[in-house]
């Protein structure tokens, strides 16, 4: 099996929630052009400053989502990981939506999205300690898990 075979969800998940982020960069786009607000002005309409910010905030979040998903993809499993990310993108879609629409309806994605980043800390820190004591300790967490069930 080939390197790339073992990342392909991964790298699906990673494209897929990059064109999710340019999305978002276009209607903060459309927003200015709608409400007549030009760069580098970030005031101005409150649905702008909605719209605004909603990408802001997720921008913020994007860097945290790419390593978990990464680290959790190759330390625990690929298919794992990246049905987490897709939960992400779910999740950050509902919160931008949520926003756009009214500042606090975008609390439902808000919790969702801070799910799948824990659910993928988690397992990205499970992964990296299995590993860890499978190359210095000759334990297999995952391996010993398997054989009680």
């Amino acid at each position: 099996m080939s390197a790339e075979s073992e990342i392909v969800l991964l790298a699906v998940v990673s494209l897929l929630s990059a064109y999710q982020y340019g999305y978002y960069a276009r209607l903060v786009g459309k927003s200015r052009m709608k409400h007549k607000i030009m760069p580098p002005a970030v005031t101005g309409h409150p649905e702008f400053e909605r719209t605004f910010r909603a990408q802001q905030n997720c921008v913020e979040f994007f860097p945290i989502f790419l390593v978990v998903l990464w680290i959790a993809g190759i330390f625990f499993y690929e298919e794992v990981a990246a049905a987490l990310g897709l939960l992400y993108i779910f999740a950050r879609h509902l919160y931008f939506r949520g926003y756009v629409a009214a500042a606090n309806d975008r609390i439902p994605g808000f919790y969702l999205s801070l799910l799948s980043l824990f659910l993928l800390h988690a397992i990205s820190a499970l992964g990296i300690t299995n590993s860890f004591l499978k190359k210095y300790l000759d334990v297999n967490l995952f391996k010993q898990v398997h054989h009680m069930f």
